[in-house]
């Protein structure tokens, strides 16, 4: 069975490629077309661009994370494979605009995270695959919930078009990875992480996931919109969309609203820790 080290950006991940070398290393990148969100450097534009095989525009991920995994990939020594599926104006705008992605319609992750792999899996591999889970030792309450959700051969499925029915697309449940936590089997802790990147040459985002990742606080969305505010603004032009049935990404307030709120409070960034940072990378 070969293994895949899946790399999100963060250090967690990033610990995994350093010390568990894998068949592959896969990095999947959120995009976006808007150019308000264009990534600064073009020379490093078109290498992403090159590395994805489509046009990069920016994503509405830290622009750090680019440097994260251009750094990674020379740390490690190893060839990081990068791969993206439609960005995300594209995956929102999809079904005649019904609803944005929230807690309980998780979409963002599955088309822009999830998708992309797994049609890379499709194409180069086809078999299962162990893929490394960078759950630390304190989440195995986490392991446990994505055990729990294995099939009877102890893999995850994807659901994906394998056919077509007259004029449906024909769907099935494929069998594609079976998950495994080197860092629950090896008592990694989050300070063990932390320690180790602390003097190593690869740049790090204060956080990752998407800017207005709707997983995290109030508070943390209010920083992320001082720290980056034409990505920010992007969410909240999602929101004035009449188009959508579901206009908020979070419920009860909307990002302008967050945007323009604790205007009296100072905010830290030592206020916030990982928990705050979404579930899309670790």
């Amino acid at each position: 069975m070969k293994t895949v080290n899946s790399i999100s950006g963060g250090k967690t991940s990033a610990y995994i490629a350093a010390h568990y070398p894998a068949d592959y290393d896969v990095f999947s990148l959120v995009r976006t077309d808007d150019k308000n969100c264009m990534f600064p450097d073009s020379k490093i534009r078109q290498e992403v661009s090159d590395k994805l095989g489509t046009e990069f525009i920016g994503t509405l991920e830290d622009d750090m994370i680019i440097y994260t995994m251009l750094d990674l990939e020379q740390y490690i020594g190893r060839k990081i494979t990068w791969v993206t599926g439609k960005t995300f104006d594209e995956v929102i705008n999809r079904n005649g605009k019904t609803y944005l992605p929230n807690v309980t319609q998780r979409f963002c992750t599955t088309e822009m995270k999830l998708k992309p792999i797994f049609e890379w899996w499709q194409k180069e591999i086809g078999k299962p695959i162990a893929t490394r889970i960078g759950y630390r030792v304190n989440e195995q309450k986490r392991a446990k919930t994505m055990l729990s959700k294995l099939n009877e051969n102890g893999l995850s499925t994807f659901k994906a078009i394998v056919g077509k029915r007259k004029t449906q697309n024909k769907w099935a449940d494929i069998e594609w990875q079976k998950p495994e936590f080197p860092l629950i089997k090896n008592q990694i802790w989050k300070d063990d992480i932390e320690s180790y990147w602390k003097d190593k040459p690869v740049r790090f985002a204060y956080m990752n996931n998407c800017i207005g990742c709707f997983h995290r606080n109030p508070a943390l969305l209010k920083l992320m919109s001082d720290k980056h505010p034409n990505k920010f603004d992007w969410f909240i032009e999602q929101e004035k969309d009449t188009g959508y049935n579901v206009r908020t990404f979070k419920n009860g307030v909307t990002y302008e609203q967050i945007k323009n709120s604790f205007n009296q409070l100072p905010l830290f960034e030592d206020d916030f820790n990982d928990c705050d940072s979404g579930y899309c990378g670790i």
